[in-house]
């Protein structure tokens, strides 16, 4: 499997997907992977690059259907920046996707810096989704681990979803519902040791701000939260919807 790697930043690890697009037609018998290296580069030229095309089936008479999972201590930018750079799609091009929340029970949850939500779902009413998006929580390493019910509607969602994202240690919960498996991921830098440590047969990269593998985008989170989303919709609707 080839990794190919983008610049870091927002806009600029945006621009680097035309470099992404060559290497990944280079190796198209296997899922696409990329990689982000973490520290600011200059973007390598690549006019004239072929890029990685998005699924030839993708819905083109409704808006993409984009629903991030809400939890108690949620961290508000891991659900803010790809939300905020998701739902603008809209602006730019038509249809573009539909952002809302999902929460267990369709009802409030409060973030990690005191921000009340009220989800839009709950689990049992949660529209298919095509693109899941897990943010990072305080309890994404314990509690929410062993929380049966939360893993199983991952594990069921997640499958059927076209894309999923996580942010930060929203991939601790990826990798407990069996979404990482022959992918490349990556998490928080301040928790790769023990994401290593408790999924040991997953491949994780360091040292990147996000990593796309089939359908799976892994992000380091914090302000890096920024690369994914702009990636992804400059994968879908190329870069001058992304700008």
């Amino acid at each position: 499997m080839r990794s190919a790697r983008f610049v870091s930043g927002t806009i600029a690890a945006v621009a680097a997907i035309l470099l992404a697009g060559a290497l990944a037609a280079q190796n198209a018998a296997t899922p696409a992977a990329a990689a982000a290296p973490a520290t600011s580069a200059a973007a390598p030229a690549a006019p004239g690059l072929p890029r990685v095309p998005p699924p030839a089936d993708l819905p083109r008479d409704r808006p993409l259907r984009a629903g991030f999972l809400v939890l108690d201590g949620v961290y508000g930018t891991e659900l803010v920046a790809p939300y905020d750079i998701l739902q603008h799609t809209v602006s730019h091009t038509r249809p573009g996707i539909d952002t809302f929340t999902i929460s267990p029970d369709c009802g409030t949850v409060k973030t990690a810096e005191g921000l009340v939500i009220d989800a839009r779902y709950g689990f049992a009413d949660a529209p298919a989704v095509d693109i899941l998006v897990v943010p990072s929580g305080e309890h994404n390493m314990d509690s929410d681990l062993g929380n049966e019910a939360l893993i199983a509607w991952l594990t069921k969602t997640g499958k059927s979803a076209r894309y999923v994202v996580s942010l930060c240690d929203g991939a601790f919960l990826l990798a407990r519902a069996g979404l990482l498996q022959g992918r490349l991921a990556t998490t928080y830098p301040g928790d790769q040791d023990r994401f290593a440590q408790m999924f040991p047969k997953l491949e994780l990269r360091r040292g990147v701000s996000f990593v796309h593998d089939g359908p799976v985008l892994t992000s380091v989170g914090g302000a890096r939260s920024y690369d994914a989303a702009l990636y992804l919709v400059d994968h879908l609707y190329g870069e001058q919807v992304a700008k």
